[in-house]
């Protein structure tokens, strides 16, 4: 058996759905199940059973003889939330406790970091095990996810494999539910579906033309590829990039919205929130050669395969991967 957290979340609900096509059907499911919209993402997919994150510490000490792998993929992802006690409890401590279970009973580990722990990059975006002490995440949520690397990474006992994958800007169906967290496509879809127009943030630096902000890019599709190369090869242990290694502006991938729907391009321009401003990386690209050096070599989606695929295949019909 394979225990998914987050299992109904965007990320969690897409490698069900990867696990399901590699004939993999004996899953536990975990998440608080409370969110009709997000439950959504489980129709039509094949499991064990479901319970919710609250009961999953007694559980799998009561069935962890059954259980072959973990995929911990649950967290809270909302990078303006501004109560750590929150992110304390559920994405630090949770996963402390997770790991020692993992530790405890043998069981191989697979966890989400974040990209978000690089902060402005001023150490770059290299998965080196040495800068991790040193990262100055720009917010709540990223500083819980370094936190949680810098704890592994001190632990003397470990699972027998585990991989922190720091995900990068992920876009791709199954996150209808994500409200002002969901990607840019997505924002950006709906935004020309209603008004004809794309909004994007204006710069706030001189280095940087308003649109030409620089992100990582990657299509969730990937994202579960790598999850499901990481249970399979299981490589050396440790904290993976997963990113495309290409870094692509925000105009480029309005652009690519655009053109997927056959539209003439309209952008406009608006300053970024005051919440977030101080918050905002204007630049990501992950290093890949560690991930590539395990003999991972699938291709990823260009930004614009992905968003062709993404929009003509789920957000047009509203189905869901």
């Amino acid at each position: 058996m394979i225990i998914i957290t987050g299992a109904a979340g965007f990320i969690g609900s897409c490698l069900v759905n990867k696990l399901n096509n590699k004939g993999l059907k004996e899953l536990i499911l975990v998440d608080d199940f409370s969110n009709e919209l997000k439950n959504k993402n489980l129709n039509q997919k094949v499991f064990a059973k479901k319970i919710h994150r609250n009961d999953l510490f007694s559980w799998l000490s009561d069935n962890y003889q059954y259980i072959d792998f973990i995929f911990h993929l649950g967290a809270r992802t909302d990078t303006t939330e501004c109560d750590k006690k929150i992110f304390d409890e559920l994405n630090f401590n949770y996963s402390c406790n997770l790991w020692n279970l993992a530790t405890m009973y043998n069981i191989p580990l697979v966890y989400a970091s974040s990209a978000a722990t690089y902060g402005l990059g001023e150490f770059g975006y290299k998965d080196s095990h040495d800068i991790v002490k040193y990262l100055k995440p720009l917010n709540l949520y990223g500083e819980s996810k370094n936190n949680f690397d810098k704890w592994v990474l001190s632990q003397d006992n470990t699972p027998p494999f585990w991989s922190g994958l720091k995900f990068f800007n992920v876009y791709g169906p199954n996150e209808y539910h994500k409200g002002r967290m969901a990607s840019v496509v997505f924002h950006a879809y709906n935004q020309i579906k209603e008004t004809g127009t794309v909004r994007l943030f204006k710069s706030h630096r001189p280095d940087f033309e308003d649109g030409k902000q620089l992100r990582d890019f990657i299509y969730v599709k990937d994202i579960v590829d790598i999850c499901y190369f990481m249970m399979k090869v299981m490589p050396e242990s440790g904290l993976y990039n997963a990113g495309t290694g290409k870094a692509r502006t925000f105009l480029d991938l309005t652009m690519a919205v655009f053109n997927s729907m056959g539209i003439e391009e309209n952008i406009t321009f608006f300053d970024i929130p005051e919440d977030i401003r101080d918050k905002y990386q204007y630049y990501t690209q992950a290093e890949m050669n560690k991930l590539l050096s395990t003999g991972y070599d699938r291709p990823f989606f260009s930004l614009e395969q992905g968003i062709e695929d993404y929009i003509h295949n789920y957000m047009q019909q509203l189905t869901y991967f």
